[in-house]
């Protein structure tokens, strides 16, 4: 008996582990051929991915043919439309349309303060959207309410595509001399442009031509530029001539300090040959003349801007400093009363050597509300008359030229509700007519209708 036991004892010692073993290699085989059935169907999901996405792509390659075999719809571009309207009201102690700025020639553009009363201000049409993969396009067109023509503002190709920074520009638009001349009206942060602008840009210089600019690959901002013109506005004439009647060369360097602080500087050298560039004026006797101006003018203008918002979240507080010099350097020949109508057509040599310059500050306080303060300052500088230094003609024959340093304090506040709308009310005391300080008030309402492109830093 004990035998028995004892050999039923060894012959299951000796069959278990066999059977165990047998058992993990059946659960091995399962294992495996789950494994296996996992893959194929994952192979095929593949083939079938790869199927669909094979007949996508000959699908599109089939449309983009087609549609390129026939003509564009007329919303295939999708353009951005906006539309800047601007209303004013003007309270102004002396005759708006006596307006001159003495000690310098008169540039035939809109620097006067404009009417008195009620009145909308010129209004914006826009129209903006990328041609193709190559070329963004830009029309803006200005609405003046006096007599309802429609003048092109802005109307310019411009390259996307193309490598390595650079950028080129052609049409009209305006042009890159200095900080504030390059910012349509409506952005600006007081009502009018500051006086160096209205005397040495006739208010805002917008050119036909071509800008090149360059931006570099460095951590710190850095553009350089120039551009070709035909000299159409002040302070050049346009000519009836091929070639270019002005170049600028611009170049702009900024950067951050910190997180609460951001830099731009630039400097640009605009360059103009006016022939026949004509003002009006009165002689010693008080008879209405017609003078003219013939030679080279040399603009230099140095801007710079420093803006502040704490930890860079300007939606709260934030502060703004801008500023800009302006030096001119002109010579060529005077002729006085072009048309005979006092002493008769007298010609001879002029030079000039002028300067000005404005510094403003914008405090926003609280979300919505801002406050700014701008003084400007002109200096007519020395000027050199030929026909005054040999006898023919005295200085009082040219009393628009007489030695004076124009100045002008501005103080604004404005309520923004939204990024769309913005009501200032803005103070001035201006000493540009000599002798006869205007005192200004505007109130003016800006409102912008549809998508608007951001503006410059």
């Amino acid at each position: 008996m004990h035998r028995n036991l004892c050999c039923a004892v060894a012959l299951a010692a000796a069959v278990f582990p066999a059977y165990a073993q047998d058992s993990e290699l059946s659960k091995m085989r399962e294992a495996l051929r789950q494994l296996q059935q996992q893959v194929q169907q994952l192979e095929k999901r593949l083939q079938d991915a790869e199927k669909t996405a094979t007949e996508a792509e000959n699908t599109a390659a089939q449309a983009a043919a087609q549609a390129s075999s026939r003509p564009q719809s007329e919303s295939a571009l999708n353009p951005g439309i906006s539309a800047i309207l601007n209303g004013v009201y003007a309270n102004l102690s002396k005759d708006p349309n006596t307006y001159r700025i003495n000690g310098f020639v008169p540039t035939l553009g809109e620097v006067s303060p404009g009417k008195r009363g009620l009145s909308l201000g010129e209004s914006e049409l826009g129209f903006t959207a990328n041609v193709d993969h190559l070329f963004r396009g830009t029309l803006i067109a200005s609405i003046a309410p006096d007599d309802n023509s429609i003048s092109v503002e802005e109307g310019y190709i411009q390259t996307i595509g193309l490598s390595h920074g650079f950028t080129i520009k052609a049409g009209r638009f305006f042009s890159a001399v200095g900080y504030q001349n390059q910012i349509h009206a409506h952005a600006w942060d007081f009502t009018d442009a500051p006086l160096a602008m209205k005397a040495f840009l006739g208010n805002q210089l917008n050119e036909d031509g071509v800008q090149f600019k360059w931006v570099a690959p460095t951590s710190i901002y850095f553009d350089l530029g120039v551009e070709f013109g035909q000299g159409r506005a002040f302070p050049a004439t346009e000519r009836n001539k091929n070639g270019v009647g002005s170049s600028n060369i611009f170049t702009h360097l900024g950067g951050d300090i910190g997180t609460n602080y951001a830099w731009q500087a630039g400097l640009s050298y605009l360059s103009t040959s006016p022939q026949g560039r004509v003002y009006d004026d009165v002689d010693s006797l008080g008879t209405g003349v017609t003078n003219s101006f013939s030679g080279n003018s040399k603009l230099w203008v140095v801007d710079g801007v420093l803006k502040w918002a704490p930890d860079g979240n300007a939606t709260y507080r934030n502060f703004k400093l801008q500023g800009e010099y302006f030096k001119r350097k002109e010579d060529g020949t005077l002729t006085f009363d072009t048309l005979g109508q006092s002493l008769g057509t007298m010609s001879d040599s002029y030079a000039s050597r002028q300067s000005g310059w404005y510094l403003q500050g914008v405090y926003q306080f609280i979300p919505q509300w801002r406050v700014g303060y701008r003084y400007d300052e002109l200096d007519s500088g020395i000027t050199t008359i030929g026909l005054v230094d040999s006898g023919a003609l005295t200085a009082a024959d040219f009393p628009i030229l007489t030695a004076y340093k124009p100045k002008r304090h501005t103080a604004m506040i404005d309520w923004s509700p939204s990024e769309f709308s913005r009501i200032r009310l803005q103070f001035a005391r201006d000493y540009a007519r000599m002798g006869e300080p205007d005192n200004q008030m505007f109130l003016q309402y800006i409102v912008s209708l549809g998508a608007h492109g951001a503006h410059r830093f």
